[in-house]
């Protein structure tokens, strides 16, 4: 098992990518700590997984929600951190309220400072990794998407700054970039206002039924935490179903 004994701490676990990783994690031997605002989520992830995880609270918006739930994770020690905590908030720019924009960056960005900097003192001790999640739109302009594309933007250089700074110590630091994956977070209603479609559309994906399962992306965060990936930091990768091509 890839995982077997390694203590790691999923964030965003009550659903979609955050549910499948920490399963997928579970599988591989994992010790794991689950961490969402959706209680009922979390209990319906923890019945999925093939070892029963430590089931946290916290509040991606609150840095002190953010450091009490490392410290519940890491109480035997942490070996892997997963930021996959995230919200999706787009429409208009002309319309997009900046207590909004404020918001996607404090949920998306600056609790995944939080979490990097209190988890930091229990990785340097077990030489464990962060695996953050940025995503497409943190590689490329967005449409209708400026404080998502804004703070996924933030968290690839927050991963690579990081990444620089704690590699000779032993610490690695990487972010997946997803592209348009089935979760409730972007399954919801579009936002109200004039769009254009069209635009929204040059950003599909090129395989055919290339829009990702949460467990497609779940596999890259598995790899990248994995001994298998031992010579890769400050690295992006893009699951994307060619999204990014061209």
């Amino acid at each position: 098992m890839l995982f077997a004994g390694k203590k790691v701490l999923v964030t965003g676990a009550a659903s979609g990518i955050g549910r499948a990783t920490a399963i997928r994690f579970a599988a591989e031997g994992a010790e794991v700590t689950i961490g969402d605002i959706n209680a009922a989520g979390l209990a319906e992830t923890a019945a999925h997984m093939a070892r029963p995880p430590r089931q946290q609270l916290f509040d991606a918006a609150d840095a002190a929600s953010c450091q009490a739930l490392v410290a519940a994770a890491a109480t035997e020690g942490l070996d892997v951190l997963c930021n996959i905590s995230g919200i999706l908030q787009w429409g208009p720019s002309e319309e997009f309220a900046v207590a909004d924009f404020a918001r996607v960056l404090a949920i998306n960005t600056t609790s995944v400072f939080a979490l990097c900097q209190a988890a930091l003192p229990h990785l340097l001790a077990s030489g464990g990794n962060i695996v953050n999640t940025a995503s497409t739109a943190g590689l490329q302009g967005t449409a209708y998407s400026v404080a998502y594309a804004a703070s996924k933007h933030a968290v690839v250089g927050l991963t690579k700054s990081l990444a620089v700074e704690f590699a000779a110590r032993g610490v690695r630091v990487n972010a997946v970039c997803p592209g348009q994956v089935r979760t409730p977070m972007t399954q919801g209603r579009p936002p109200l206002g004039e769009i254009d479609w069209a635009l929204v559309m040059r950003n599909a994906p090129k395989l055919a039924d290339g829009i990702c399962a949460p467990e497609d992306v779940a596999e890259m965060f598995a790899f990248l935490a994995s001994a298998r990936a031992g010579k890769i930091t400050g690295a992006v990768f893009a699951v994307d179903g060619g999204q990014l091509a061209g």
